[in-house]
């Protein structure tokens, strides 16, 4: 076992504490708020990311990821990534969006996939996926206000 103790790396599950203010999110437009202010102005409308909001019981936030940053149309969002991170600050709930930066605020096929494969996978972990934003510059999508999630 102590060749295994110097050569295998421990690994860290759980996060640090911060000063950070948490933020309580109440409905889409909390959620599309918060993401706007942790987004990156300059790309919103040049290419594709997905940030995730990670939650508490009382909805206020833990945190936030940006889990992926892909080209002019599209991103890839590894729900892996996601849900290994909602496990490691020990998250109740997650809010994903990301951007569309033609301004065409409508899901598309593969958003629609995407969001169902994440509730699915949220619902084996007991971590409740509350909303899939799609944001715009001037505008947002939810899809919990229109009843797809």
């Amino acid at each position: 076992m102590k060749l295994y103790k110097s050569n295998v790396p421990e690994l860290y599950l759980g996060r640090k504490k911060s000063d950070a203010i948490k933020v309580k999110i109440t409905s889409s437009k909390d959620s599309a708020d918060f993401f706007r202010k942790v987004w990156d102005e300059d790309t919103i409308e040049y290419c594709e990311s997905a940030i995730v909001m990670y939650l508490n019981r009382a909805n206020n936030t833990i945190g936030y990821y940006k889990v992926s940053q892909g080209g002019l149309s599209s991103t890839v969002i590894d729900i892996r990534m996601v849900l290994g991170a909602a496990l490691k600050c020990g998250a109740s709930s997650i809010i994903i969006a990301h951007n569309h930066p033609s301004g065409q605020m409508k899901p598309s096929e593969a958003d629609k996939n995407i969001t169902k494969k994440l509730k699915d996978g949220c619902a084996i972990l007991d971590i409740q996926l509350l909303d899939h934003c799609i944001l715009t510059e001037n505008s947002f999508y939810s899809f919990a206000d229109e009843g797809i999630l």
